[in-house]
């Protein structure tokens, strides 16, 4: 049996740094992976899902180009090549591929294995190959970094439809996407898919649209999303599916559901199941030899991602803790300082941010207004003001001519500490930053309210929006 000094299990974005890291400092590493290299950000995540917002963009523009005075021959009959898309995102992941697996064969150190990767005992991971053969390797640390999959509701398993993954493998565009689940990734491939041509509606139980974020933001990103002819029904109940198979054709999908006491009926050509996400954990094994998981499956650890067997770790989104590509980066970064450095980083020190990347973006960084009230009627003592400005009073947004959307910047009265910003417009996922950095340095809101910033941007109106605080009520 080969013995290593860590095992890691998943090339995932938290799992090829620590492979680099570990090697680094001298030690032999065995990593496992059972799909593609690089795990779900490299190739059905980020990567490719963002060169297709990168091509709807282009359609969109193209389409709305005489608004700008720019006149194109045959602009109502723009084409969407979906096949070339496609190849182009291909090319993108392959070369992420190529640069993965280079890496991996510049490393002395270092074995990988294809297939499958169980624990067999405390120690010790069963690899079983695609072919059913089976090898047991030994490590003195174990790194698990096996992310998560899309999740499919029993009443939808047995139909014909698509997931984050498969949609980005057709060919042609569908004529009637239907997408149930208004979450973020639903939401992005909504509007990719309307402007390469779809009609497309949005199914989604909840009576309330985007229910985790602020409601009038959460109002205008609708608005955004139906003005270019997306159809959104929140309060989607007994959401019923048939469909009516063809040969060598796409068939019909029928959807019933109830709204407001009525019944409605919808036709498409293809739907996309867009609900939620569980962690790949389910064939490791882990409670034969005690680790701890969830009841969701999640694996439990602690603020350096340890187990409660300390020497396996969980990092990246099966460990609950996050479920962003920077998320799983930063488990890293705390597990490198923790086995390597200071031992002075940890979770907790972990702000929340995110950005969902429809067109204009939106962006958040800890917490939004309606958890700013909350957080104030459970504490009297707490005082919390707010910067507010709508993007049609950005002078860089109306030069564009994208002047949807909105800025909150929500601070500690007494501290004067950022406790939080949502913004929701055009480079919102770039001028969060502002907001991010100085919530890290634990500095006032002060310090980049007296900084001057570049004209004409989006990020020069922060400090002016930081020049007139209102108290939240």
């Amino acid at each position: 049996m080969k013995k290593y000094d860590a095992i890691i299990i998943g090339t995932g974005q938290a799992g090829v740094p620590l492979t680099a890291k570990l090697e680094k400092e001298g030690k032999t590493v065995a990593i496992i992976e059972k799909n593609k290299i690089g795990g779900t950000c490299v190739n059905d995540g980020c990567t490719p899902t963002k060169s297709y917002v990168a091509a709807a963009r282009r359609a969109f523009i193209a389409k709305n180009s005489e608004d700008f005075g720019v006149e194109i021959e045959g602009v109502k009959d723009i084409q969407i090549n979906l096949k070339k898309i496609k190849e182009r995102k291909d090319k993108i992941v392959s070369n992420s591929h190529t640069g993965i697996q280079k890496m991996f064969e510049d490393s002395k150190n270092l074995h990988f294995y294809e297939g499958e990767g169980s624990v067999s005992s405390e120690n010790v991971i069963e690899i079983k190959t695609k072919d059913g053969k089976t090898q047991k390797i030994e490590g003195k640390q174990i790194f698990i970094n096996v992310g998560t999959k899309v999740s499919i509701p029993k009443e939808y398993q047995k139909l014909d439809y698509l997931t984050n993954t498969s949609i980005l493998e057709l060919e042609e565009v569908p004529k009637h996407l239907i997408v149930i689940g208004a979450g973020y990734i639903g939401l992005e491939f909504s509007q990719m898919f309307a402007r390469f041509g779809s009609k497309v509606t949005i199914l989604e139980r909840n009576e309330r649209f985007l229910k985790k974020e602020d409601k009038d933001v959460a109002d205008e990103i609708k608005k955004v999303l139906e003005k270019e002819s997306i159809t959104i029904h929140t309060n989607a109940k007994n959401i019923k599916v048939s469909q009516e198979k063809k040969e060598n054709e796409q068939g019909k999908t029928t959807i019933s559901f109830e709204k407001d006491g009525k019944e409605h009926t919808l036709e498409g050509s293809h739907i996309l199941i867009s609900v939620g996400r569980k962690p790949n954990t389910s064939t490791l094994n882990l409670e034969e030899i005690g680790v701890k998981i969830d009841e969701r499956g999640y694996i439990k650890v602690n603020q350096h991602f340890q187990t409660n067997k300390k020497h396996i770790f969980a990092l990246g989104d099966c460990n609950g803790e996050g479920a962003f590509t920077h998320t799983a980066y930063n488990d890293f970064e705390i597990v490198s300082d923790f086995l390597f450095g200071e031992k002075k980083r940890k979770l907790s020190d972990r702000i929340q941010c995110y950005s969902m990347f429809i067109d204009p973006p939106l962006a958040r960084v800890g917490i939004n207004e309606e958890q700013a009230k909350q957080k104030m009627k459970e504490d009297k003592s707490l005082k919390i003001v707010q910067a507010f400005r709508k993007m049609k009073h950005v002078a860089r947004a109306t030069e564009k001519g994208e002047t949807d959307g909105m800025m909150k910047i929500l601070i500690d009265k007494k501290t004067e500490k950022i406790l939080g910003a949502t913004f929701f417009g055009i480079s919102a996922d770039e001028t969060i930053h502002a907001i991010i950095d100085t919530m890290y340095a634990n500095q006032s809101y002060k310090t980049i309210r007296d900084a001057v910033h570049i004209h004409p941007t989006v990020s020069e109106l922060i400090p002016t929006m930081l020049e007139n605080l209102r108290e939240l009520k």
